[in-house]
């Protein structure tokens, strides 16, 4: 005979005392790691992909992977505060993406402190004010970040970990009917991502660029003809109605961010690693360089070049391959790429990350 709903939920309510008393134990287990560490590090992304992989491989599938991971980003972030909280940096204001993808991957319970620029968000990590900093390298439809791109080259921080957060925008506004609507704000990207839309529903809508979404979510929130193309965060904050939901023209839009910090992280057996090089202006020369990793069986994830600022028509080349700094094939590449290039600038070998 099949159980009646109240018997049911006397299981989930047994079930939920296990969890919590389980989740006690793990929280003082972690205070005690804490007590016990001796260099200072609170953010160890390997350590933190090792243990969500191992609770995917536990996992008997009732639950998406992707809820399983969310859950166990919470639950490290609730244990690793107890130890220290981890202090996040942004590119804000509050709203963003930038801080959807930052929360995501970091556990809401975590510090998160903005800034309005992408090279003032690396200063803070770099200073001291934030324990790491994550910001937008590349976007599924609008392709790469070059301002990322080419902080990459002095900044100090080394990549530590990566995230790859879906983008959906959403139309906010305060009135509950699309004809009222006279004026749409969001960042030159998002009008872009929603070019199609906007033509068939709003062809006639002044559109006007904001520096963020969340900047055009907070000048929305002030009129009552205007809207904004932003994420349900912002809807939040700004206190805006969701008038359209996924108005983006393609529904996998999706947007990598990198995490910076000041620590090198160890190999997990699934990541990558990024590089920063200048080749020499001659026939072959970015040849010999790729020959070097194809020799090695290394696979090239993404190659980009960009003027390198320094010399006339002079171009360096950012490239994400697969493996870790401490994977023999790639050490020896590392050591052979010396002798192909005029500069080579090791920015991270971080656990690959995945979609949340």
């Amino acid at each position: 005979m099949a159980q009646s709903i109240e018997q049911l939920r006397s299981t989930i309510d047994n079930i939920d005392q296990q969890i919590v008393g389980l989740l006690n134990q793990r929280a003082q287990t972690a205070k005690q790691i804490g007590s016990t560490k001796t260099d200072g590090v609170i953010y160890k992304p390997d350590r933190e992909r090792s243990v969500i992989n191992n609770a995917l491989q536990t996992s008997t599938k009732a639950l998406p992977d992707s809820s399983v991971e969310t859950i166990y980003r919470e639950i490290i972030a609730a244990c690793r505060n107890l130890q220290q909280p981890l202090k996040v940096a942004y590119l804000g204001p509050e709203g963003t993406y930038s801080e959807e993808a930052a929360r995501r991957h970091c556990g809401q319970t975590s510090e998160f402190v903005w800034a309005s620029s992408i090279g003032e968000v690396l200063v803070m990590a770099e200073n001291g004010q934030a324990d790491i900093a994550v910001v937008p390298i590349e976007n599924s439809t609008e392709g790469s970040v070059s301002h990322t791109l080419d902080l990459l080259q002095s900044t100090p921080l080394t990549i530590c970990g990566e995230v790859a957060s879906p983008i959906h925008h959403q139309l906010l506004t305060n009135t509950h009917d699309i004809k009222h609507i006279k004026e749409v704000i969001a960042h030159p990207q998002a009008l872009a991502q929603c070019k199609k839309w906007l033509d068939t529903h709003l062809p006639n809508v002044t559109r006007t660029p904001a520096s963020s979404n969340a900047e055009a979510a907070r000048q929305a929130a002030d009129s009552t003809e205007a809207a904004a193309i932003a994420g349900e965060r912002a809807a939040s904050i700004y206190k805006l109605a969701i008038l359209h939901k996924n108005i983006e023209d393609e529904p996998n839009n999706t947007t990598r961010f990198l995490v910076l910090g000041k620590n090198e992280t160890s190999a997990t057996g699934d990541d990558k690693t990024s590089l920063i090089c200048t080749t020499q202006n001659k026939p072959g020369a970015l040849y010999r360089l790729l020959e070097i990793l194809a020799n090695q069986n290394i696979n090239i994830v993404k190659l980009e070049s960009r003027p390198s600022r320094q010399n006339l028509w002079e171009y360096y080349f950012y490239i994400d391959i697969d493996g870790h700094k401490d994977d023999a094939p790639i050490q020896n590449a590392l050591e052979a790429i010396k002798d192909v290039t005029t500069s080579t600038k090791f920015l991270g070998s971080y656990p690959k990350g995945a979609l949340l």
